[in-house]
């Protein structure tokens, strides 16, 4: 099934399976709390339930889901995972900025998570090998390719020496990877200015802050941000900014380059996290795994916008060229 397919599936899917779940109400349930849109996290949400149905479970005749998109709105979190444990689902799926809000919500129920940066320094679990409670998933240790990034980033831009980094401040993930992305960037002797966000309107002014006065732009991805993946990437081009990024979407909409887990993958191995539970496992003694396949994207399109030549031994390690 196509990426685009899939999307339009989970956002039928977000509409008519609440009313579908309650009339099969005997079936197991998974609650997915999505801190994004159909358009900005379907297609990895899909993966999960493509490999949940190769598993066996069924939506409507094995199993029942239910669908919240909560956007990039923090305040929505909360409510939603109250609405989750209301509905006695059997497992909450969600991730990253939304899963404060499940912990918080129920001690009782299992949560998964297919992305979560240190879920050990963030307090989700106790350690990796042994999570203890009722959550456990993957971990990104998205703080751990920080300096390779940047390693990138300098081979396609050789002479950089100026770097911004953009962040919304309201992300323990986000806040996490910064602190990295700046000693790696102290050790590569760069000078640093950090772009704080807190809401949408915050993007422009921040990005017209380093016009002219940056060499290239770090994008610390998180709901916010990747809601608003097109606009940013279009001032960044703009402002003759190349940019880095954490998702592989971003460059699909307009971004330089990416190095990053692959989402997909992370969010199939999920739904084995889910089967394992289903099937009467304790999320506490499920091993938080890592992520292990790790895909470097560039756009060449917007390199020739920004004048880069890319050189053709970076074209030859990178997993998907975009043009």
């Amino acid at each position: 099934m196509k990426r685009r397919e899939f999307i339009t599936l989970l956002g039928g899917a977000a509409v008519a399976w609440p009313l579908a779940a309650r009339a099969q109400a005997k079936l197991p349930t998974i609650g997915f709390l999505i801190a994004g849109t159909p358009a900005s996290h379907g297609a990895w949400f899909a993966a999960l339930v493509q490999r949940l149905r190769e598993l066996g479970w069924i939506e409507g005749r094995t199993i029942a889901f239910e669908y919240r998109w909560a956007g990039a709105r923090n305040d929505h979190y909360t409510d939603i995972a109250a609405e989750l444990v209301k509905l006695k689902v059997n497992v909450i799926v969600t991730h990253g900025v939304a899963l404060p809000a499940a912990k918080q919500a129920t001690s009782a129920i299992p949560i998964v998570f297919p992305i979560s940066g240190d879920p050990v320094r963030l307090g989700f679990v106790t350690n990796l090998a042994r999570p203890g409670g009722n959550v456990t998933g993957l971990s990104l240790q998205q703080t751990d390719t920080g300096g390779k990034r940047l390693e990138l980033l300098r081979e396609v831009v050789p002479t950089f020496r100026r770097l911004a980094i953009m962040v919304n401040v309201g992300f323990p993930d986000g806040v996490l990877e910064v602190e990295e992305v700046q000693a790696a960037a102290r050790t590569l002797g760069l000078e640093v200015a950090t772009l704080e966000l807190r809401r949408a309107g915050d993007i422009e002014p921040a990005l017209e802050s380093v016009k002219g006065r940056s060499d290239a732009l770090y994008v610390v991805s998180d709901p916010l941000v990747n809601t608003n993946r097109v606009r940013i990437n279009t001032l960044a081009v703009a402002a003759r900014l190349p940019t880095m990024h954490g998702f592989r979407e971003f460059v699909e909409a307009g971004g330089l380059m990416s190095y990053a887990a692959n989402f997909p993958d992370l969010f199939r191995r999920a739904a084995d996290y889910v089967d394992k539970i289903l099937r009467g496992a304790k999320p506490g003694e499920i091993p938080v795994e890592q992520a292990t396949k790790f895909d470097l994207v560039i756009n060449l399109t917007t390199a020739k916008a920004l004048g880069l030549t890319i050189p053709e031994s970076f074209l030859a390690r990178a997993d998907e060229v975009i043009e």
